[in-house]
């Protein structure tokens, strides 16, 4: 259902589907339990838990602390270490174990359902072929659980080879939660020119399809859209990209006050946020939108 608001000359409208998605909810969750439970351990996040600024600042004020993979092998034992949604490869978990740290496992299900599909086809002898971003939390973490060989292919241009050249080979391709849908159906059509006995899993959040198709459908409606996140989420950088492409007037902000000035000419505006985006920064746009109209 849109939320729409009316503010004086301007209407703002509201993507059906934004903000968090369930594998962050968690995640956050998890991380305000550890670090509420008064035990006085030392609690860490293994890498930034979620990409926003405002949500890191507040868990970081109440005790959470950001644990580098590079530095597991210093971290105090028997610490707290929350694992994010996007999930972590069984070497890192081994590390951790090995420093009796309490592991709180925050891997999203799809997440894991990937880790496990990977670890089973390639124990198969299934080449893996991975669509995804290069040095992405969830993508390291998925290679970590091949048994054999792994590639990752970004977009279209990275499959090359003559067609069938590898007819005989044994292949599965999956995909990062949060990747391109339409990119995934574009590099899948051309691995199955490619190979014969290819395996096709798709494994976007069904919640990543459903926000994207949400943006088009707000695209129709509007003269420019905000989207809310962290610059350094791929699921936000992707819904900016979807925006430009179908609405002349786009933009990115991580907060209010990062909305340009010229938004307060438009009549029609629309509003979506990325998956690690909650409800009290859509809250404070849509405030900011409101005052433009004042």
């Amino acid at each position: 259902m849109d939320i729409c608001a009316k503010f004086n000359s301007m209407e703002v409208i509201l993507a059906d589907v934004l903000g968090y998605c369930m594998g962050v909810r968690r995640a956050v969750e998890a991380a305000k339990k550890a670090t509420e439970d008064g035990t006085g351990k030392k609690v860490y996040s293994l890498g930034p838990l979620i990409h926003n600024k405002s949500v890191l600042d507040l868990l970081e004020k109440n005790g959470l602390e950001i644990l580098d993979e590079d530095d597991i092998d210093s971290v105090p034992e028997g610490s707290v270490v929350i694992v994010r949604a996007h999930g972590v490869s069984p070497d890192v978990l081994s590390r951790l174990q090995k420093r009796k740290c309490d592991v709180v496992d925050a891997t999203c299900p799809r997440v894991k359902a990937s880790q496990k599909s990977v670890k089973k086809y390639s124990s198969e002898g299934y080449d893996v072929i991975l669509a995804g971003d290069r040095n992405h939390g969830e993508v390291l973490g998925i290679a970590g659980f091949a048994e054999g060989p792994f590639s990752l292919v970004e977009n279209e241009h990275d499959i090359c080879g003559d067609e069938n050249s590898d007819s005989e080979k044994k292949v599965v391709f999956l995909s990062q939660t949060t990747f391109s849908p339409v990119e995934f159906e574009k590099i899948s059509s051309l691995l199955q020119k490619k190979y014969r006995n290819l395996k096709v899993m798709n494994t976007i959040c069904p919640a990543t399809k459903i926000r994207q198709e949400s943006l088009l459908e707000l695209c129709k409606k509007v003269d420019a859209v905000v989207v809310i996140g962290g610059k350094n989420s791929a699921n936000t950088r992707r819904l900016l990209e979807t925006a430009k492409k179908h609405c002349v007037n786009a933009v990115l902000v991580e907060n209010a006050s990062e909305i340009p000035d010229e938004y307060r000419n438009f009549r029609k505006v629309g509003v979506t946020a990325g998956a690690s985006t909650p409800d009290s920064d859509i809250e404070e746009v849509c405030d900011r939108l409101k005052q433009f109209s004042q």
